[in-house]
């Protein structure tokens, strides 16, 4: 019989995995919901939804490795990235769908709560958290809403060679700001930016992404700490707000 492995686990939701099936747990059903519509819509490879209850979704595990993990270098080709750049582009291209996503006007006073909770709480010191600040401040601009993934960090993506075998992790898509996602994608990974790029097309704004670097870390640096993580492990969020200049 196979092991269960536990691939993450937190007060929120939990995932596992026997075998080649994946159960997801989350504490919020609306999480799940956006999940199973947003596979549904999107013009991408997804894993094969086997069942849903309420709280918990099963899912098929794709063939295929993770494009990379953060703090760790991506060892796949220039051309599995660019793969990966195309796949981002054919789902910002997609129809709208119904539901909001990320930002919105609240993104800027949460930042600047946040950054005060790392100073305060001395998580972070005050020149790093303030020059990262500065840096954010460039995506808190008007945007043309996507669809976008909403958390397409670089382990939610699945390749085989050259060719993306599926995109996993869909319970924060919705309308969002497309250079939010290739920055979540290249976060940690920034010398893989020309190779996604070749993929997805030159008209991004590179000083956006560099802010969603900044803007990213320093929103989820403090959850990371508190739910068991660890920012602070080489290549992770806070290496990532200690390389801005």
């Amino acid at each position: 019989m196979d092991e269960v492995e536990i691939v993450v686990a937190h007060s929120e939701r939990a995932t596992l995995r026997l075998g080649d099936v994946f159960l997801k747990v989350d504490a919020d059903r609306a999480r799940v919901d956006v999940e199973v519509e947003a596979m549904a819509l999107a013009p991408v490879p997804t894993p094969e939804v086997l069942w849903r209850k309420p709280s918990v979704l099963a899912l098929a595990a794709l063939p295929g490795t993770a494009l990379g993990r953060l703090g760790a270098p991506s060892t796949a080709s220039p051309a599995a990235w660019a793969a990966t750049g195309a796949a981002v582009r054919k789902l910002h291209d997609a129809p709208l769908p119904s539901w909001p996503g990320r930002g919105g006007t609240t993104l800027a006073a949460n930042l600047d709560a946040e950054c005060a909770l790392l100073v305060r709480n001395g998580v972070l010191p005050a020149d790093l958290v303030g020059r990262n600040r500065r840096i954010a401040e460039a995506a808190l601009r008007p945007w043309t809403p996507a669809f976008t993934h909403g958390d397409l960090q670089i382990d939610h993506v699945f390749v085989d060679g050259d060719e993306v075998t599926g995109i996993i992790d869909w319970s924060e898509a919705g309308r969002g700001d497309a250079m939010f996602d290739l920055a979540t994608l290249t976060l940690g990974h920034e010398e893989r930016l020309g190779d996604l790029l070749a993929g997805y097309g030159t008209d991004v704004d590179l000083d956006v992404i560099r802010a969603w670097w900044s803007l990213r870390s320093l929103m989820v640096v403090r959850w990371l700490v508190e739910h068991g993580f660890d920012p602070f492990a080489p290549g992770c969020e806070v290496d990532v707000l200690r390389s801005t200049r």
